[in-house]
């Protein structure tokens, strides 16, 4: 009997590769699963080579998972129409600020029994308040869409190291089947059914991630990393509070796409070590991306202005002073030790609703 359904990537940078390393490998035990896994790459040109012959004939995406070998089923196409073609499972892996415009090209693509996960750690905050990834996945292709984040440092995980992450899905069932594409005995897969706070603690842990950096950067230890971290958590859990009232729920703060998430990502992560060279050098967060990334874009200076905007315009910045803070450093041109400004809030009173676990 054929398979029933196919998996495609679209992205295929250090977190997108990483993922098609773990899928590929695992649709090869699933029965119901086409073996072939097809990942869109945005074509370019490495050492007079397209990186899509390259990834297809060396297995290995070497501009951003050096060192790494994807299996021989993981098939690379420059075009995200052509990769979505006849998918039933659609992973969304790309930084979010690009999500429309790859939507919008693979609209009316998509089959309308697919469905989707969102890997990717950013949300749009603008003045009116939060739009999530897997909300305009959802508006956008009109299929389900579940979310995935955790301590998930990419290059670990392609190292096989172990390590845990969370699935948000509101479908038990559909939940099942994204974690058997997912989990390993090296990555461990937690199912929730809080889709949104799943998205929600993924995208702004980069934004404490930044305030982290900051603080390696004056070079003030880890004590003062350790309180701009919790200071950080908290404001996380007040602006879920305010934006998003009870359909974010307290227990997914305690998933790894949150405290455990935050943790990591303040000491290893690639935002942190881009506002750390923030302070050290004095060059600006694009040119920095450029320089030590190889042009992939990070999240964290960026939801940093979207939560700004969002917090200024409901008069709501007296109770983030850390966001505050941060925005300031990266946008304003303000020292970095004003990091520090107006610290002793009280967040005593903070609550918010349990979560269930699927």
């Amino acid at each position: 009997m054929a398979p029933t359904n196919k998996v495609c990537i679209l992205g295929s940078g250090n977190w997108g590769s990483t993922a098609a390393r773990i899928i590929g490998s695992n649709v090869s035990k699933l029965p119901d699963f086409d073996n072939t896994v097809k990942i869109w790459v945005f074509d370019e040109i490495i050492n007079g080579k397209k990186l899509t012959d390259i990834i297809n004939t060396q297995h290995e995406n070497i501009k951003y998972l050096p060192g790494h070998k994807l299996p021989t089923n993981v098939v690379a196409v420059p075009d995200a129409a052509e990769a979505v073609k006849d998918a039933t499972h659609i992973v969304v892996v790309i930084p979010h600020q690009y999500i429309q415009n790859l939507l919008d090209s693979i609209h009316g693509r998509v089959l309308p029994n697919a469905r989707a996960i969102s890997l990717i750690k950013g949300i749009a905050i603008s003045n009116h308040g939060m739009t999530t990834m897997t909300q305009i996945i959802h508006r956008t292709l009109a299929i389900p869409v579940a979310s995935l984040s955790g301590a998930n440092i990419a290059n670990e995980i392609a190292e096989e190291k172990y390590c845990e992450t969370t699935i948000g899905c509101s479908e038990p069932d559909e939940a099942i089947v994204w974690r058997s594409l997912f989990n390993t005995p090296y990555f461990q897969v937690n199912c929730v059914s809080d889709v949104i706070g799943v998205e929600f603690c993924g995208a702004l842990k980069n934004v404490v991630a930044v305030g982290a950096g900051f603080i390696d950067g004056m070079g003030l230890g880890n004590n003062t990393k350790a309180a701009i971290i919790r200071i950080g958590f908290l404001e996380m859990r007040r602006l879920a509070m305010h934006i998003s009232g009870a359909r974010i729920q307290d227990a997914t703060f305690m998933e790894s796409c949150g405290l455990a998430d935050v943790i990591t990502t303040c000491y290893g992560g690639r935002n942190r070590r881009l506002a750390e060279e923030f302070v050290l050098t004095g060059k600006p967060m694009p040119q920095l991306e450029q320089e030590l990334l190889n042009g992939q874009k990070l999240q964290g200076y960026l939801t940093a202005g979207e939560v700004h905007s969002y917090i200024d315009s409901s008069g709501i910045a007296d109770h983030f002073p850390l966001f505050t803070n941060i925005y300031s450093i990266c946008y304003q041109g303000k020292a970095p030790r004003t990091i520090f400004d107006g610290l002793n809030v009280d967040f005593s009173r903070d609550t918010i609703t349990p979560s269930p676990v699927l």
